[in-house]
């Protein structure tokens, strides 16, 4: 009597359950992707091919950042699954989806490994072959030579890994062009050296978490002074590259006049850190790093449009 009420009466119950069930999978597999991260990744791929010389039919457009959107997430995937033994033991990863068991490895990695090809293969189709290559270059760096090589092995692993999340405007201006030229490697270089002193003001405050894992950050290697060290001359490095469009006449002077507050806001808060490594202060200058990124590239996007409509000088 009992089993046959609970079979015919609360009929909606069941359909909720299914539901959030859904719903939790779907969370969980976009977790997989690593939105936040890809925010940065899309933003600064539409950046390149905003830019980019020519024109390109608005659907393509859509289709070249979908591509590199999912590019990213398909590295991302493969990345968690690759480090789901040390994601169980830090406390900033232990609720991803493989570590609290919402997907499991095997699911990760085919999702990964399957998006990585369709990724590349929307853009070679519907783009050009030299975006698409470039796409498959970016993914296969971030798993193979970042993930699995230098992460678990050297402390300058974020420094030459860091390459794998500097290509989204490469693709982008390829993706137009079917070349690449000087200012997407320009703004390749920006992001290259930016993610050194944005992921090291992380470790800093994260720094326990690492060497619990055994993964040798910069500050479990070599220690937080040095560490402190290496933020401050990266972040003045950076604020050099970042005026190289300026100088170099692919911007104007709204960048210029942009891109230099920035840096100096940048450096200012890197030396802060330097003097002392709070948390709070390396949580700050983490905060601003990505603040900073989506600013500049903001400004280069803002002063295309304005020297395109004859504003820019």
């Amino acid at each position: 009597m009992t089993d046959q009420s609970l079979s015919i009466d609360p009929i909606g119950q069941p359909a909720a359950s299914a539901a959030g069930s859904a719903s939790e999978v779907f969370r969980a597999y976009a977790t997989l992707l690593k939105p936040r991260v890809m925010t940065l990744v899309v933003y600064s791929g539409f950046v390149g091919l905003l830019v980019a010389p020519g024109t390109i039919n608005p659907l393509l457009a859509a289709i070249a950042v979908f591509a590199i959107a999912a590019g990213a997430g398909a590295a991302a995937s493969i990345n968690m699954w690759f480090d789901r033994d040390i994601d169980a033991i830090m406390q900033r990863t232990r609720r991803r989806p493989i570590p609290s068991g919402s997907v499991s490895a095997d699911e990760a990695l085919g999702f990964g490994v399957i998006l990585s090809g369709f990724s590349v293969l929307v853009m070679g189709l519907a783009l050009n072959w030299v975006a698409a290559a470039t796409l498959a270059g970016s993914i296969a760096f971030y798993v193979f030579v970042y993930t699995m090589w230098l992460k678990r092995r050297t402390a300058q692993n974020i420094v030459i890994g860091g390459a794998a999340g500097a290509f989204p405007p490469v693709i982008g201006w390829a993706a137009v062009t079917g070349s690449i030229d000087l200012y997407p490697l320009v703004l390749f270089a920006i992001i290259f050296l930016w993610t050194p002193p944005h992921f090291w003001a992380l470790a800093l405050y994260r720094d326990e978490d690492y060497r619990r894992a055994g993964v040798p950050m910069l500050p479990v290697v070599s220690g937080t002074a040095e560490t402190q060290r290496q933020i401050v001359l990266y972040t003045a490095g950076l604020g050099a590259v970042s005026l190289l469009p300026w100088v170099l006449g692919f911007a104007g002077l709204v960048y210029g006049l942009s891109a230099i507050p920035l840096g100096a806001i940048f450096l200012w808060m890197a030396v802060d850190v330097r003097r002392r490594a709070s948390a709070r202060r390396c949580q700050r200058l983490f905060a601003y790093s990505i603040l900073y990124l989506f600013a500049l590239f903001g400004a280069v996007a803002a002063d295309h449009y304005l020297r395109i409509a004859g504003w820019g000088l």
